[in-house]
C-alpha cells in the first residue's frame, strides 16, 4: 500500500457531482483530506465519501471567513487548498513530498507558503494566453500562519514570511463552454459592484472605461491573447466586460438607493 503524505488538502464544494471524484482522486496520497460542504443539493458528499469522511457542513456567507473555517479544520502542519474543479499533475504531488521532506529537515523554515502555476481550460482548450498562464496561485501553506481577508470579493490572503514557487501544475477545468464563462461573468460583477457600493468606493465612469480597455489590450495584445484563437478573443473581452458591468452595476445599485 502506497505511504500516505502528511498533508491536508482542504476541498471545498457546493454541487460539484460531477467532478468531485476526479479531483479527490488526484490527492488519494494524502492522509488527510477535508471537505466543507456548501450545503449541496446533488450527490457531491455522498460521492466524497468513497475518499474521506472529514466532511463537514457549512452555509458559504463571506468567502474569506468561510475559507478561513475550512483550512481551521487541517490536521496538519501543510495545508492544500484545492477547488472541486482542480485536480493536481503528477509533478505538482512529487513537489509537495520534496517540501514536506526538506521542511522536516529545517531547510525551509522562512517559508510560509507556495505558489502553483493554474492550468487552465475552457472546454478542452488549455489557454496558455492572456495572462492565464502560469498564473501562479497561493495554495500550499502552514496551517495557522497564512489566512483570507474576511471579504466577500476576491479576498485578499495575508502571512508573515516568504513566498516560494513550484513548478507542477494544479489542472483547473475552469469552464466547460463559453456559457459557463458568461454566468460566472454575470455573478462575479454583480458582487463586485457590492462590494464597492458597500464600502462607499468611488468609481467614475471614465475610471471604469479606462480599466475596460485596459483589461482587453493588456489580455488580447501585451500577453498575447490572440494566439490562442477565439477562446484568447472571448477571455479578453471577458476581462473588460468585467470593469464596465460591475460599474453598470454599482451606478444601478446608488440610484435605487437614492429613489428610496
Amino acid at each position: 500500500m502506497e505511504q500516505k503524505i502528511p498533508v491536508s488538502v482542504v476541498v471545498i464544494v457546493k454541487n460539484e457531482e460531477k467532478r468531485i471524484a476526479s479531483c479527490l482522486e488526484s490527492v488519494a496520497w494524502a492522509d488527510d483530506i477535508v471537505i466543507v460542504d456548501d450545503m449541496s443539493t446533488d450527490r457531491t458528499v455522498e460521492i466524497a465519501r468513497r475518499y474521506t469522511d472529514r466532511i463537514f457542513e457549512r452555509k458559504m456567507d463571506i468567502e474569506g471567513v468561510h475559507r478561513n473555517y475550512a483550512y481551521s479544520q487541517a490536521k496538519n502542519g501543510w495545508v492544500f487548498s484545492l477547488d472541486a474543479d482542480e485536480i493536481i499533475s503528477p509533478e505538482l504531488k512529487e513537489e509537495i513530498v520534496r517540501v514536506i521532506k526538506e521542511d522536516a529537515d529545517n531547510k525551509l523554515n522562512e517559508y510560509v507558503v507556495f505558489a502553483v502555476p493554474m492550468r487552465n481550460y475552457i472546454g478542452d482548450h488549455w489557454v496558455k494566453w492572456g495572462g492565464w498562464y502560469p498564473a501562479h496561485k497561493d495554495r500550499f501553506f502552514r496551517k495557522g500562519r497564512f489566512k483570507y481577508e474576511e471579504a466577500a470579493v476576491h479576498p485578499r490572503v495575508f502571512y508573515d514570511g516568504k513566498c516560494g514557487r513550484l513548478n507542477g501544475d494544479i489542472i483547473h477545468y475552469s469552464y466547460e463552454n463559453f456559457a459557463e464563462l458568461i454566468d460566472s461573468l454575470n455573478g462575479q460583477t454583480s458582487k463586485e459592484a457590492e462590494k464597492w457600493f458597500s464600502t462607499g468606493k468611488k468609481m467614475p465612469l471614465q475610471t471604469a472605461l479606462w480599466r475596460t480597455l485596459d483589461r482587453f489590450f493588456r489580455s488580447y495584445v501585451g500577453n498575447k491573447g490572440y494566439r490562442d484563437g477565439v477562446i484568447g478573443l472571448m477571455v479578453a473581452v471577458n476581462g473588460g466586460l468585467y470593469q464596465l458591468l460591475s460599474y453598470a452595476k454599482y451606478r444601478e445599485l446608488g440610484r435605487g438607493q437614492k429613489a428610496k
